[in-house]
């Protein structure tokens, strides 16, 4: 198709065999979509397209992603807010009737469905690396290494010392999104039976992040980097993080942290006061 319809903080391009994305670059853009920068999707990585009202005048264009397509939405699980959404292009409401006409054109392309059997979207390219909370997490094409901070990392990580984990042994990734104040990228290995901590901050194999650490303009595409390349070498699922009860020692670890960040000026009085009554009902 060729044909190029730009909205808010991206364009899409229509090729005859893929999506061309372009996100822009500025203070109100995602972050997210400034780190990803552009993207082509591949129409076989597609399954549908939707065209709905949006808020304050506008219009969505979302192209629907099939499961296990994108390395990035899989890392994701669902995680994602909606304005982070890269399948998502934001249109002025002028402009419907244009955007129902690439949207008939491009469901006509379409010929696949359901979960795709290997990720038909690049991956974000390594090397890679952030800060999170409790140490530097990188990742260079061939093994994830963590190297612990003395200042957040808790003794069970610093009594197991820096870790150095090759794709080849793990057999997928647990990420948990960083908006809810607590996030984590856990490592899942093969050794089914190596016995993993309960917790992220207990066990060497995850760093853990939160407010102030491990954004997730970061750490998403991290994980989907580690991702693409374990799925490469076979079939894994990314699954998310299921939060448990927790003992009481670790809900008053939980709230000094917290405590940190907000002396520190990165969680606000009414950010810190409603995190401290969710940890609180966990006990």
């Amino acid at each position: 198709m060729g044909d190029v319809l730009a909205g808010f903080h991206a364009a899409w391009e229509f090729e005859s065999d893929s999506v061309f994305i372009r996100y822009e670059r500025g203070i109100r853009t995602p972050k997210l979509f400034q780190a990803l920068g552009e993207r082509r999707v591949p129409l076989a990585a597609l399954s549908g397209v939707t065209l709905t009202p949006g808020k304050r005048g506008t219009v969505v264009l979302r192209a629907e992603p099939r499961p296990g397509a994108d390395p990035l939405m899989e890392a994701a699980a669902g995680q994602l807010k909606e304005g982070s959404d890269p399948y998502r292009l934001v249109l002025p409401a002028e402009r419907e009737t244009l955007a129902e006409y690439y949207a008939d054109e491009l469901r006509d392309r379409l010929t696949e469905s359901g979960p795709a059997e290997r990720h038909l979207v690049p991956a974000p390219e390594a090397p890679r690396h952030f800060k999170a909370y409790d140490g530097k997490a990188s990742f260079d094409g061939t093994s994830v290494h963590f190297r612990w901070s003395w200042t957040g990392a808790s003794s069970a990580k610093w009594k197991a010392g820096d870790q150095s984990f090759r794709v080849g042994d793990l057999s997928g990734v647990e990420w948990r999104s960083p908006e809810v104040f607590e996030g984590h990228l856990r490592l899942l290995r093969h050794d089914a039976s190596a016995e993993r901590p309960a917790q992220p901050d207990q066990d060497p194999a995850t760093v853990v992040f939160g407010l102030g650490y491990g954004p997730v303009h970061e750490s998403l595409p991290f994980a989907a980097a580690v991702l693409a390349a374990v799925r490469a070498r076979g079939p894994v699922a990314a699954v998310t993080a299921a939060p448990g009860r927790r003992d009481p020692a670790d809900i008053a670890e939980r709230i000094r942290r917290l405590g940190e960040l907000h002396r520190a000026g990165l969680v606000t009085d009414e950010e810190f006061s409603t995190k401290k009554a969710e940890l609180l009902a966990e006990l």
